[in-house]
């Protein structure tokens, strides 16, 4: 049975302004309208409309009340992002703002167009995801045919238009032996990046949980992607993995290296799970979540600010110590720069402060 208290109503701390840590990432969900159908959609997003969707007055509100606590990216994601009709109203005010804007689009609907109005809009890069490297494969992981296609058009226009793009991929069992051939086709296609996610079975992911790879392959996968840094022109990341966090410094340790990361732009790489840190979710309703992945309702900015919600929440003040973690988490030497994936944890749990249920390592601190 799931923690309930982490979803009741959200406890916010009346005087730990200060404790919020620095933002660095939003993603918003603008729409939850899609059209695709994603076997692994976290949103379990489909043809809307949807109801209590933040309407165009309301999300400039957002904005502003964002732009009051930093600087951040601020992905414009869905659902399907250019099925609203103000969206590019939206990337405009933000892009005023100070803010970062990107997009991720599913790429079938950018248009020769749509593509001029991202640039004109200030969107800085978009993500394209591709699950498969074949149209076979990639259709079947969306949902629709010919998915493959319009994204590779998409990302042509994008790119024509002066877009960078970056292309992610998630990871589950039908495609874990593509993924070499994705970076491969990423790398043709002009990618500035190439970000990997892990499945975290929650929308209809919950539905193949069974793809899910195992501890042992996610070791190696991880440890495959590490490999690539020096055979790639690509910028590598990996999302909802936050086991490279000690990989990339156990293999440094190995090699005599020091450990080399990005910790600005669009491809930083601070530390594992940013769920609650410097990463937060806000949903087409506009509740806001530790991310898309764990399900817990921080506060909806609806009702109180976005500065409140981020700095005074229980929830993500319990996610920015790291001393309550649990389980083999806790007592992790690289409970710091890891953290364990909390969405998977509550998944698994019902509460989102126990131990990364993927993660093979044993914690030295734990074996003495």
């Amino acid at each position: 049975m799931k923690n309930t208290n982490s979803t009741s109503s959200p406890k916010l701390h009346p005087h730990d302004e200060n404790n919020g840590r620095s933002l660095r990432l939003v993603a918003w969900e603008t729409t939850r309208n899609c059209n695709l159908a994603c076997m692994h959609c976290r949103a379990s997003a489909t043809q809307g409309p949807f109801s209590g969707e933040l309407d165009t007055d309301a999300s400039f509100r957002l904005l502003d009340q964002i732009a009051q606590v930093g600087k951040p990216i601020i992905i414009l994601t869905g659902g399907e992002p250019l099925l609203r009709t103000d969206i590019f109203d939206i990337a405009k005010y933000g892009t005023k703002k100070g803010l970062r804007m990107v997009m991720a689009p599913n790429g079938t609907l950018i248009t020769e167009n749509i593509a001029k109005q991202m640039a004109d809009s200030g969107i800085q890069r978009i993500s394209i995801s591709l699950d498969g490297a074949t149209r076979e494969s990639h259709d079947r992981f969306r949902g629709v045919d010919g998915a493959f296609e319009g994204a590779l058009r998409g990302i042509k226009l994008a790119k024509d238009a002066g877009i960078e793009f970056q292309i992610n991929t998630t990871i589950t069992k039908t495609n874990l032996h593509e993924i070499p051939k994705i970076q491969d086709l990423a790398v043709k296609l002009g990618a500035v990046a190439h970000h990997i996610f892990l499945l975290v079975p929650t929308g209809r992911g919950k539905y193949i949980v069974d793809q899910e790879i195992t501890a042992t392959e996610y070791e190696h996968t991880l440890n495959w992607f590490y490999d690539q840094k020096e055979k790639t022109p690509l910028q590598l990341k990996a999302t909802c993995a936050p086991h490279y966090y000690r990989i990339l410094r156990q293999r440094a340790k190995q090699e005599g290296k020091s450990v080399t990361i990005k910790t600005h732009g669009m491809d930083a790489m601070t530390r594992g799970c940013l769920g609650g840190t410097g990463f937060c979710f806000i949903s087409h309703r506009g509740v806001v979540q530790p991310c898309g992945f764990l399900d817990v309702n921080c506060g909806d900015i609806t009702q109180a600010s976005f500065a409140d919600i981020w700095n005074r929440s229980d929830i993500f003040l319990s996610l920015r110590n790291f001393d309550e973690l649990k389980g083999k988490c806790g007592a992790c030497e690289f409970k710091k720069v890891c953290g364990g994936c909390r969405a998977r944890a509550y998944e698994a749990t019902g509460d989102f402060l126990a131990e990364e249920p993927l993660c093979s390592y044993q914690p030295i601190l734990r074996n003495k």
